[in-house]
């Protein structure tokens, strides 16, 4: 039987991130892709591409989530959630379900302030990410989940990667971009006793929109799949990196990730492990 998965996660109206992306990259790992909706952000053309966000009610999420709870879920992930309720709402269906759960822990639109108030970072630390299979947040959010205002090195890097995993997270895995090296991209996955280094090359571009979606996306399938952690992790390193490779210009305002994958087999992922 087909495996089916779960993003509970906003919308991206411009199709590049949120659960727009993620069905798109289920799709490609031959899972089934099933969603619950909590928030809309919409752009506007005439303002600079400008993020409009309109969050759901909790009963509006909750009424999604029956429908579906009752398919027989493999797999979750969570992206935007947009509140403490709806983030209490979804720690509540991990432990509900017992299925393996990546926390994208989402807390800003690309070109935007943070759109996380305060409640929702704590509510993030203390109640969601504690249950997740894996956490995947980037540089900032990793920052704020540790409590630094900033990580600027592979000492801070590997500490914040430690607090996280103290606060319940089975595998932690950071995001860091070009911190460890200028000419590869970086991630540092946690296991609660090593630091497993990823990379691949650096492709130097600005299509990038939808990535951190794409890639907590893949991990969720190949689990869902199957897989290992670390064998999920590196498949979809993989994965993102091609569609990094071929990303495209939507408009003047932003260019997507395209998750079609097909050249992730030329993509070479190098794993350091210390």
């Amino acid at each position: 039987m087909r495996k089916r998965v779960l993003t509970i996660a906003g919308s991206d109206s411009s199709g590049g991130a949120g659960i727009q992306a993620d069905l798109k990259t289920f799709h490609e790992h031959g899972v089934y892709g099933i969603s619950s909706l909590t928030t809309v952000v919409a752009m506007d053309p005439t303002n600079g591409w400008a993020h409009n966000v309109f969050p759901m009610e909790l009963h509006t999420v909750n009424e999604q989530l029956k429908t579906a709870l009752s398919l027989n879920l493999d797999a979750l992930k969570t992206g935007m959630l947009g509140s403490p309720d709806i983030i209490a709402r979804a720690a509540g269906v991990i432990e509900e379900t017992g299925i393996p759960a990546v926390i994208d822990p989402v807390m800003v639109c690309k070109g935007e302030d943070d759109v996380l108030h305060p409640e929702n970072l704590e509510s993030l630390k203390g109640t969601l990410v504690p249950k997740a299979t894996i956490t995947t947040p980037n540089l900032f959010e990793a920052a704020k989940l540790a409590g630094y205002r900033l990580i600027t090195s592979v000492e801070e890097l590997e500490d914040a990667a430690k607090i996280i995993h103290e606060s319940g997270a089975q595998y932690v895995l950071i995001k860091a971009g070009k911190l460890v090296d200028e000419t590869k991209a970086t991630d540092l996955l946690y296991d609660g006793e090593q630091f497993h280094y990823l990379q691949t090359d650096n492709f130097d571009t600005n299509n990038v929109h939808g990535a951190g979606c794409s890639y907590s996306a893949a991990i969720t399938a190949e689990l869902a799949n199957g897989k290992s952690v670390m064998e999920a992790v590196k498949s979809a390193k993989a994965f993102i990196a091609s569609a990094v490779k071929e990303g495209f210009p939507l408009n003047d305002y932003v260019g997507p990730v395209y998750q079609k994958g097909t050249h992730k087999e030329e993509i070479e992922v190098s794993v350091t492990t210390k």
